[in-house]
């Protein structure tokens, strides 16, 4: 899947990230989600690396990255840590200032590295995901069955860490596959690296780590930014899958705009994983709107 990348090591406070660049032109960093890893961009990554400089990077907890201890209320996984993480990358390949394309967990990473970091982040092209804060501030009986992860995850362990130690491949076959277009849009080769993955150990631990800390320390950050009158100030796009769960329940645009002063978007005919259902829409629309700074 990665013909012309490159894959490194880069060490943060002892946390070693995995990480694959590749490409020519302005950088442009790649956050996935859960319960993917880098790989979810293995269909737009190798055509974006025609125009940009490609960097893609696991997140602490996922792919072949380390899964550190989480540490009190999380904090070793709250998106500042993991936005830092990100940053030391980026500057590590010598990039200061740079453009995101982020899915899921990785768009709530890129939001607060906007958010914090500022200078270094140019524009921000973020997949099916509405603010944290807002999305738990109106949670509705059907997000809640939709996303039903988000509330299992967060509870005390060990019991959530256990069951999906238990069986960690039904896990995120059921997860994934409870969505709008099943497994089926998931290349063979893509859909064994996430169950490698999954199952390597640590992983149940970080996974609900990384949950716990979004709906803790992740929300008071975001509610400092709230009661600051804190927007972020780069241009942001979203899209979002017309059959997911977040258009269905949540005003994208409109929650966005609470939170940025540059906001556009729109659905996509597909539901949560864009980059591998709709992959020819999310190329057209990332080269289109990263093009506009060069």
């Amino acid at each position: 899947m990665w013909q012309g990348f490159d894959s490194r090591t880069i060490v943060r406070d002892g946390v070693r990230l995995n990480v694959r660049a590749g490409g020519q032109g302005e950088p442009l960093l790649l956050l996935h989600g859960h319960p993917q890893t880098s790989a979810m961009w293995h269909c737009v990554a190798p055509s974006l690396a025609r125009q940009f400089r490609v960097v893609l990077m696991d997140l602490r907890g996922y792919g072949d990255s380390d899964r550190p201890a989480a540490g009190e209320g999380s904090r070793a996984y709250g998106k500042r840590e993991m936005a830092l993480d990100a940053l030391h990358v980026m500057r590590a390949l010598g990039h200061e200032r740079f453009q995101v394309l982020a899915h899921d967990r990785g768009a709530r990473v890129a939001h607060r590295l906007a958010a914090d970091h500022p200078q270094h982040v140019d524009r921000l092209l973020l997949l099916d995901i509405a603010p944290t804060l807002a999305m738990y501030r109106d949670t509705s009986r059907a997000f809640a069955l939709a996303y039903w992860h988000w509330f299992f995850l967060v509870q005390p362990p060990p019991l959530p860490e256990a069951l999906i130690a238990s069986d960690p491949v039904r896990y995120i076959r059921s997860v994934m596959g409870a969505r709008h277009a099943g497994l089926s849009c998931f290349a063979p080769e893509a859909l064994a690296e996430y169950e490698r993955c999954i199952a390597l150990p640590g992983t149940p631990e970080a996974i609900c780590a990384d949950y716990r800390a979004s709906a803790g320390i992740d929300l008071a950050h975001d509610q400092a930014d709230v009661d600051a009158g804190r927007l972020l100030p780069q241009p942001v796009r979203v899209l979002w899958g017309e059959h997911g769960a977040v258009g269905r329940n949540f005003d994208v645009l409109a929650l966005w705009r609470e939170r940025a002063a540059d906001v556009t978007g729109r659905s996509v005919g597909c539901g949560h994983y864009l980059a591998e259902e709709a992959p020819d829409e999310v190329l057209a629309e990332a080269i289109q709107f990263f093009r506009r700074s060069q």
